[in-house]
């Protein structure tokens, strides 16, 4: 039977605490143990994005993260950037500009986004592209997540 560690962390606002086996990685956690399914399993390897997430407000692919590793950390889904439910004007600029087809790699670029826009409320498109650079999407193409990108960052916050 594997070794299980006590594991302590904020998700999307709230205390969580569980027992984990020690090799957990941070997507299995979230997506089976939390069931926050918007978080994709994609590449397993970091390199398509969809499994990306914040930690303490950064974008992190969590499939290269041990669930342990997020111990005593705040850790943000895709289920946990709005909390009335609504959408964002990052979701909803998504929605307007068609930047979504299948959705699978949707949250991880929302994701990254939502980092950028905290950082940067008025990126360039250059900025947009690099900081959306980790995530990858074989429907939209970029031009249209880019346009949403830059559409929400026009929008005032709480609008």
């Amino acid at each position: 039977m594997p070794q299980k560690i006590p594991i302590r962390l904020e998700v999307n606002g709230k205390t969580v605490e569980a027992e984990i086996p020690a090799g957990m990685l941070l997507v299995e956690f979230i997506r089976n143990h939390l069931e926050l399914t918007g978080t994709k399993i994609g590449c397993g390897m970091g390199e398509c994005g969809a499994c990306t997430i914040l930690l303490d407000g950064k974008p992190v692919n969590s499939c290269l993260m041990l669930a342990c590793q997020a111990n005593g950390r705040r850790v943000t889904t895709i289920e946990g950037i709005s909390p009335d439910g609504r959408p964002t004007p990052l979701q909803q600029a998504f929605m307007e500009e068609g930047a979504i087809q299948c959705g699978f790699c949707t949250p991880g670029f929302i994701m990254s986004a939502t980092a950028l826009l905290r950082e940067n409320p008025q990126p360039d498109e250059e900025t947009i592209r690099e900081a959306i650079s980790g995530n990858l999407c074989r429907c939209t193409g970029y031009n249209k997540i880019v346009k949403a990108v830059q559409k929400a960052s026009r929008e005032k916050p709480g609008s």
